[in-house]
């Protein structure tokens, strides 16, 4: 496992923003952070990026203590942060080359891994405009860039397309997975998302700084949410069931054969867990 996480907690004044958190993650993996805002999603991300020490607990990844062996555990990881720390009045291949020399990168080397970072992000065609004249779209593009240019084993994406536009989004999506499944490199994504997460392998769904379920995308839909049969009889009447499983429709379906004009079967979603999990957490509290 890159990342292991066992009984994480963040207090602020008494307050548990993050309480006995333990989860592992899988090398190579696509893994998702599912939360509302105030979830605890970012103070977890802080902590396993060296950034904030937790209250308790222990964390470790690529096998080094988040907390003592911090300067090993940055030299593994690329961080692309919710808000920008890019300079807006440099052009992006000049906040690449400052960035890059950050990590001790000199002379060919450093060029070569800006143009590497360039490459497989896509931001050649505005590699010599000023950040802050790019849209969001292609501002995060360039956030990757950044996050990228010391090889990473490991990529945090802390809500990475909030305030983009559809078409954005799914462009920036398309180039994490590309990159994600050309490179093996393991992406740690925390979202509200639902629809970003369907292609994970694994998925943590936390609330109020707990973790509350767990699992593949399939898992957690077949645990938590469930498949509805529709079917249109020829007469124009409606039937309706609920399904723990959609090959469940198949015994219904055939008492009805004879009659049937249509059939549906809608599959449950993860924004059906999601809600399904929530809703009925703040029913409780």
């Amino acid at each position: 496992m890159i990342i292991r996480a066992e009984n994480l907690c963040k207090s602020y004044g008494g307050v548990n923003a993050v309480n006995k958190v333990s989860f592992a993650v899988r090398e190579g993996s696509l893994f998702s952070f599912l939360g509302t805002n105030g979830a605890g999603k970012s103070t977890t991300i802080n902590i396993l990026t060296t950034l904030l020490a937790q209250t308790s607990g222990s964390a470790t990844v690529g096998g080094y203590d988040t907390a003592r062996e911090a300067d090993r555990v940055r030299r593994l990881i690329g961080v692309v942060f919710q808000d920008s720390v890019l300079d807006a009045m440099l052009t992006v291949r000049e906040n690449l080359t400052v960035r890059g020399s950050l990590y001790g990168l000199r002379g060919a080397k450093l060029k070569a891994a800006v143009d590497n970072a360039v490459q497989i992000t896509a931001v050649a065609e505005f590699a010599r405009q000023r950040y802050g004249h790019l849209s969001g779209g292609q501002r995060r593009r360039v956030d990757i860039a950044r996050a990228l240019l010391h090889n990473p084993q490991l990529l945090f994406l802390d809500e990475p397309t909030t305030g983009l536009d559809p078409k954005a989004r799914r462009d920036i999506w398309r180039m994490i997975r590309n990159l994600q499944r050309s490179s093996g490199m393991t992406v740690f994504l925390t979202t509200h998302y639902m629809e970003e997460a369907a292609d994970s392998d694994d998925i943590v769904v936390l609330h109020k700084g707990e973790i509350k379920a767990e699992g593949s995308p399939l898992e957690l839909k077949t645990r938590y949410c469930s498949d509805l049969l529709k079917i249109t009889l020829l007469n124009g009447q409606y039937i309706e069931r609920q399904l723990a499983q959609s090959v469940d429709a198949l015994p219904i379906i055939e008492q009805y054969k004879d009659n049937i004009a249509n059939v549906e079967i809608i599959n449950g979603t993860l924004d059906d867990v999601f809600l399904n999990l929530t809703e009925g957490l703040n029913n409780v509290n």
